[in-house]
């Protein structure tokens, strides 16, 4: 196994487990004591697990030392997750194999890799993680645009508007927001505002999926009219109010009810915490 397929590995057994020993990580990894003790201090200089004696324990994400920590994913993705599921499944449901699609980065928008595993589609993402997941879990063809990776958002940010995606046309783009008015799509981010601008040319439907709570949600950017909207995926909180205004404007307006049990966020089927570190890994693998 190579270096960083091994160290990806080791950083999913500690989301798992919490705690191992180096005894247990040379069974589960089938490597050596001094590969894993090696491993064990590669990964703590960088910050992404805690040393102790005889092993090694999982770091949480408030314990990260760099800028821009990814404590902002890690907590989104928490709050409202029966709703985001709910959405996210539904709007998966709307993707054909051989479809284009493009899926920008957010929490409820990345929990539809779930329920893409089975599709075959071409897929552009600006979401790290969830290319990673898409590329181990599923056979859609995957596409990143270049730039920087920006943990905080979990998205890859381009400076340059001749990136790649002008050059993919895609059916539908499927988005998350900030949240939802009237007065259209908002941000309360600029870094995203351009970028996402440019993945929402290159569609022919954009597709907000939105739970409940981001109608109360205000914030000081625009992102794009609800004359730009084709659809809007909602749970049923949304009040009929709400609704009502956004089948006015021509947007049409489908409501899931929340999934009865909560994703199960530590499970290794959709474990945030193993994600987010392999970001992190992924980001220092690549940055040299």
């Amino acid at each position: 196994m190579v270096n960083h397929k091994r160290r990806k590995r080791l950083l999913k057994l500690l989301a798992e487990h919490q705690a191992a020993t180096v005894q247990q990580l040379v069974e589960w990894l089938n490597a050596s004591p001094a590969t894993v003790r090696r491993d064990i201090s590669w990964l703590a200089a960088r910050n992404l697990l805690t040393r102790t004696r005889g092993g090694a324990e999982n770091l949480l994400p408030k314990k990260r030392q760099f800028a821009l920590s990814s404590e902002t994913f890690q907590n989104n993705i928490q709050c409202y997750a029966a709703r985001k599921r709910a959405i996210a499944r539904h709007a998966a449901s709307m993707c054909a194999d051989g479809e284009t699609i493009i899926i920008n980065g957010g929490t409820t928008t990345f929990m539809m890799a779930e329920f893409l595993s089975e599709r075959q589609c071409k897929i552009l993402t600006n979401s790290f993680l969830m290319a990673e997941r898409l590329l181990i879990s599923s056979e859609n063809e995957i596409i990143v645009p270049g730039g920087k990776v920006y943990r905080e958002q979990n998205v890859i940010l381009s400076p340059f508007d001749n990136d790649i995606t002008q050059h993919h046309y895609a059916s539908k783009m499927f988005m998350s927001v900030y949240g939802l008015s009237l007065l259209g799509l908002m941000e309360a981010d600029p870094l995203l505002i351009q970028a996402e601008k440019r993945l929402i040319s290159q569609a022919e439907e954009l597709v907000v999926l939105a739970d409940s709570s981001k109608f109360a949600k205000k914030a000081g950017l625009i992102l794009c009219g609800l004359d730009r909207v084709a659809h809007v995926i909602t749970d049923t909180n949304a009040s009929d109010s709400a609704v009502q205004l956004l089948e006015q404007y021509g947007v049409n307006v489908v409501t899931v009810p929340p999934d009865a049990v909560a994703p199960d966020l530590c499970s290794p089927h959709f474990n945030p915490a193993y994600d987010l570190q392999s970001a992190a890994l992924f980001h220092t693998e690549t940055s040299h």
